[in-house]
């Protein structure tokens, strides 16, 4: 059962996380060659506060 965790900034729409879920899940299944029922993928938001990029928090005290 292949498993897929995305971690990704929070902040985005159910359609979307639900477009990318059914994206990911045809990708392993074309490429893994395997059921659709056997796939999992998990997103996982994280927070803007605790999200940096170049050493800085995209949100929060010192963003950018």
């Amino acid at each position: 059962m292949p498993i897929c965790i995305i971690h990704m900034m929070e902040g985005r729409d159910d359609a979307k996380k639900a477009k990318a879920i059914a994206a990911v899940t045809q990708a392993l299944v074309e490429s893994l060659e395997v059921k659709q029922e056997s796939v999992r993928v998990i997103l996982q938001e994280v927070p803007k506060t605790q999200w940096g990029i170049a050493g800085k928090p995209v949100a929060g005290p010192g963003a950018k």
